[in-house]
């Protein structure tokens, strides 16, 4: 075999072990991504263009689709919210494939407001820390606390506050500090 060939396979080989990996990581993102108000989904059914629909995520967390009305999508992966809608679609339609897509982010919010460059609403597309969402907003500007940064996250217990002390991460002290923002956070310059 010659050297060629030899770097060939080597280079096929190692494209196929990435592109397999890729795939697994797309698994886990599609098994573990959970819809929210604002999410924008194509729900279809197999040869029926009657049951083909762009849906919104309500701000109740439903969601509307011809024969079957409402089906709760928030708190559900892509996957959960295809079966509850197959298993509510098979009374009027026994054995149709249902897919269901996932169009737009809409749920994942989290707001940067301010002493920053660019104030506004983000869209968390992954995980966030808050430093990448100050980076999202353009960074701090001249006039701005970095000290003493609020995260405030809204619960069902009420609201709460988390400090955030950017110079001290700056400088890689407190690194625990730079928490992972969930969607609806909002992020508070002084």
């Amino acid at each position: 075999m010659s050297m060629c060939n030899i770097f060939m396979s080597l280079a096929l080989l190692v494209a196929l072990t990435l592109a397999g990996q890729t795939a697994v990581a797309g698994e886990a993102v599609r098994d573990t991504f959970v819809l929210g108000p604002g999410d924008t989904l194509e729900v279809s059914v197999w040869d029926d263009e009657s049951l083909q629909r762009e849906v919104l995520v309500r701000p109740d967390g439903m969601i509307s689709f011809p024969l079957i009305g409402d089906v709760e999508a928030n708190g559900r992966t892509v996957d959960q919210l295809r079966e509850a809608i197959a298993d509510k679609i098979k009374e009027y339609i026994p054995s149709a494939p249902v897919t269901v897509v996932l169009n737009g982010l809409g749920s994942r919010k989290v707001y940067i407001v301010g002493k920053v460059n660019r104030p506004g609403m983000y869209i968390m597309e992954g995980p966030m820390t808050v430093v990448q969402a100050l980076a999202l907003a353009g960074g701090m500007n001249a006039f701005a606390d970095d000290d003493d940064i609020q995260v405030i996250r809204l619960s069902p217990s009420g609201q709460t506050s988390f400090v955030f002390d950017y110079t001290k991460v700056a400088k890689g002290k407190e690194l625990e500090g730079n928490i992972i923002l969930q969607p609806g956070d909002t992020v508070l310059v002084p």
